[in-house]
């Protein structure tokens, strides 16, 4: 079937405007509705229909049908009361843009062929490194998430120190090259294990970590020292997962230096800490490191999926990332596709430049002070109700908490969720069941916290 142009057009258009509709109805039910989601994955299978229709169907009704269908089956990650994982919001500047995004349909590869694009990335990278304090001739690339900018970064950081031993990763690969160690704190997040199990790493070699999770600068010391001259990687942390403590950079740096090693630091939502004047004290050390991962889809609150790989060393990420194609029209200077794995890839940078233009310093500033402010309310909260006990030095945006045992905690979880009122969801810490609180939400409120709050209360009397 031949729509035309003016009829392909008009459907467009009818699709657009639906769309619109049920994007307004959605982001209106936040403030109200259940924060779980109401149907299972077999009613909104059955709802979408399982079969694949015969013929086409009117955009604006596939459209209507799509929201309708999945509207009880969608969790309410954007609403204020969501604080079961790391997971921002939109900021409505992000939210905007990220429209923009797809209606501009841009493949952001290349200068040449996107110079719109290219500019925002431009502008966005050079914001990033002046607000998270970092060096202001990095290069950075804007990925999918935190797993990959981890991922991008430690693939340059592994190039670099095969380099220094005579080892051309590119043109030999890995075989017979010599081992390269890398050493990471034992509260290293998952994500760290997985980025390096992609790059044919292995597992890292784990280093003591305090109660907090914050790496043990003298035992990195020696591990690294008994590891003699081998390529070296240390993987440090802005925000522990758990306790949101940040490692001690100035002495693992040090350290680190000391041995030749590559210093690469994750921190998908704690980086952040160094855009606040109250807060940069957490990360002073931290511009020192050679890389560093982010998300902005994470305390910046740009839409899924955009995380952020910063490499001090330009080269260092080109020669890791960068290719070349008969075909396409690249610049002497470099391009988008020579910072990230993806070749085609979103307009994520059209995002995070709205975000910050919106925001302005004082306001991505004001953001992390007052997420923060929330998970301190959140501490003192749990810390006046009978039998629970905060168990994390409550130093950024999370909390860990306890109530008694690991039974009882466990039906305190379950019996939050089934409220709808919060999204609280759990994890095991230290070997003992937790509730894990992480304020990630630019638009949660003082009265979303005191709504979650009743909520542990009502569960913590029925538990």
């Amino acid at each position: 079937m031949d729509a035309g142009r003016d009829g392909g057009t008009d459907a467009r258009e009818a699709a657009l405007r639906q769309a619109y509709g049920h994007a307004l109805d959605w982001l209106a039910s936040l403030s109200g509705r259940r924060v779980p989601a109401r149907a299972s994955v077999e009613e909104i299978v059955r709802a979408l229909g399982a079969e694949l229709p015969a013929g086409p169907s009117t955009p604006a009704d596939v459209v209507d049908l799509l929201a309708t269908a999945c509207e009880p089956g969608l969790t309410a990650f954007p609403s204020g009361r969501f604080y079961g994982f790391v997971v921002g919001g939109t900021e409505p500047a992000a939210l905007a843009a990220d429209w923009l995004v797809s209606a501009w349909d841009q493949n952001c590869v290349m200068r040449a062929v996107s110079p719109s694009y290219a500019a925002a990335e431009d502008i966005a990278g050079a914001w990033l490194l002046d607000l998270l304090g970092l060096p202001g001739d990095s290069a950075v690339g804007f990925t999918t998430g935190a797993t990959m900018a981890n991922f991008t970064c430690l693939a340059a950081g592994r190039d670099a120190v095969l380099r220094r031993a005579g080892v051309n990763v590119a043109r030999d690969g890995l075989a017979g090259g010599p081992g390269v160690r890398v050493l990471a704190g034992r509260d290293r997040h998952m994500a760290i294990d997985l980025a390096l199990r992609y790059l044919g790493l292995g597992e890292p070699e784990l280093v003591p970590a305090d109660d907090q999770g914050r790496i043990d600068p003298v035992a990195l010391r020696r591990a690294l020292a008994a590891g003699g001259h081998r390529p070296t990687i240390v993987v440090l942390q802005a925000g522990d997962i758990h306790s949101g403590a940040f490692d001690p950079f100035a002495e693992t740096i040090r350290a680190a230096r000391d041995a030749d090693a590559w210093v690469h630091v994750d921190g998908a939502f704690g980086l952040w800490a160094a855009a606040s004047p109250a807060y940069a004290h957490l990360t002073a050390g931290c511009a020192e490191a050679d890389s560093w991962a982010t998300d902005a889809h994470k305390t910046l609150n740009v839409p899924y999926d955009c995380g952020l790989a910063v490499v001090r060393d330009p080269f260092a990420l080109r020669a890791a990332m960068g290719l070349r194609g008969d075909y396409l029209i690249q610049d002497a200077q470099g391009d988008p596709v020579d910072k990230v794995p993806e070749l085609s890839r979103r307009g994520r940078a059209f995002t995070v430049w709205a975000a910050l233009r919106s925001l302005g310093r004082s306001g991505v500033a004001d953001l992390v002070e007052r997420l923060c402010r929330h998970a301190r309310a959140f501490a003192a909260g749990i810390a006046g109700i009978e039998g629970a006990s905060v168990l994390n030095d409550v130093v950024f945006t999370q909390v860990c908490a306890a109530f008694g045992d690991d039974e009882r905690t466990g039906r305190v979880l379950a019996r939050v969720l089934d409220d709808g009122t919060a999204w609280i969801s759990g994890s095991t810490w230290h070997g003992r069941r937790v509730m894990r609180i992480s304020v990630s939400n630019w638009s949660t409120t003082d009265e979303d916290v005191t709504r979650a709050l009743d909520a542990i209360r009502r569960a913590c009397a029925s538990a």
